[in-house]
């Protein structure tokens, strides 16, 4: 059963508008050009926690008097599983984005402007993907085997490399990118401004910040393909897959900022996301064998988080490979 009216779809999408320009007019650099203090990251990552929170309490309040407390408990429920474990998904996506920044020394200014636009588009690709998915999840539901045993393939995978890390400038997308555009040295203009675009002698050139943007916003859509499927596990529902998926990205930026100050000290956290998919693709593949209740799913996920961050904090050195 899936909750979506044209109604409840309208109010999302305008209150995703609403966030997006509080995102874009509050959650500024700082004038000096610093990087984003972990102090503010972690108020506004505090904010768009409770903003997903509020949410929710009104799509209980909505369901209760529409289709009664059961089903909205049980939405509600699959919102906030889906919602932590897309966040706790997303993690993974950060780090790459740090190794990003950093190869190409990205200033924190246009860190900002580069994830405020990767936002907008993972938004934009998101939503077709999950739809998409969902079409797929009614039409053929054995699909639902497929993303199990890719999940668990995939969670598998990342164990065990957890420790390669490829240089964003070694890797073949960048390689590609160099090869089919023209790719200036600078992202300087004349009068000292980052651009995205400088003219040449009349000649167009894509600069390094260009190549960054392209790299941000195809690294969501690798990961989002991992994400989607895995919220599938949790509900079917299309209006749920979505709601919490876009709010999981809402705060992505200052998570971001939050997360560059924390990388190493929580550097088992990307071990916590391989078992969560290998949990997620092993719980879609026992579909007609057993059924994980939506309470184990989130108190597992939420378990699974807070022991990683525990012992990363506590054994610096665990896990961690000497060179």
């Amino acid at each position: 059963m899936s909750i979506g009216s044209p109604m409840l779809y309208a109010v999302f999408f305008a209150i995703v508008a609403i966030l997006l320009l509080v995102d874009l007019f509050t959650f500024k650099t700082p004038k000096n050009g610093e990087a984003v203090s972990m102090k503010q990251a972690g108020i506004w990552s505090a904010i768009w926690v409770g903003v997903s929170v509020l949410f929710a309490g009104g799509l209980w309040w909505y369901l209760s008097q529409n289709f009664g407390s059961a089903i909205a408990t049980q939405k509600v429920g699959e919102f906030f599983t889906g919602y932590l474990l897309e966040k706790s998904l997303a993690i993974d996506n950060v780090f790459v984005w740090l190794m990003i920044f950093a190869a190409f020394a990205v200033s924190p200014a246009m860190q900002r402007k580069i994830l405020l636009y990767g936002v907008i588009g993972a938004i934009v690709m998101r939503t077709v993907m999950i739809f998409a998915g969902a079409w797929l999840v009614a039409e053929f539901s054995w699909i639902l085997y497929i993303f199990g045993a890719f999940l668990l393939y995939t969670g598998v995978k990342m164990w065990q490399n957890h420790d390669e890390q490829e240089d964003p400038k070694q890797s073949g997308l960048y390689k590609f990118l160099q090869k089919h555009l023209k790719i200036s040295d600078d992202s300087h203009d004349a009068s000292g401004q980052e651009r995205f675009v400088l003219v040449k002698n009349g000649v167009k050139y894509f600069t390094p910040l260009a190549v960054v943007l392209i790299l941000v916003e195809l690294s969501d859509v690798i990961f989002a393909v991992d994400s989607i499927p895995a919220i599938f596990a949790v509900t079917t529902d299309p209006f749920i897959v979505l709601t919490a998926n876009l709010l999981a990205i809402l705060g992505l930026r200052a998570m971001f900022f939050l997360l560059s100050g924390l990388a190493d000290k929580f550097h088992l956290l990307p071990y916590a996301l391989s078992v969560i998919l290998v949990f997620i693709g092993a719980k879609m593949l026992l579909l007609d064998v057993f059924h994980v209740p939506m309470a184990i799913s989130l108190g597992f996920i939420a378990a699974v988080l807070t022991v990683t961050a525990i012992l990363s904090v506590k054994f610096p050195n665990l896990g961690k490979v000497e060179a």
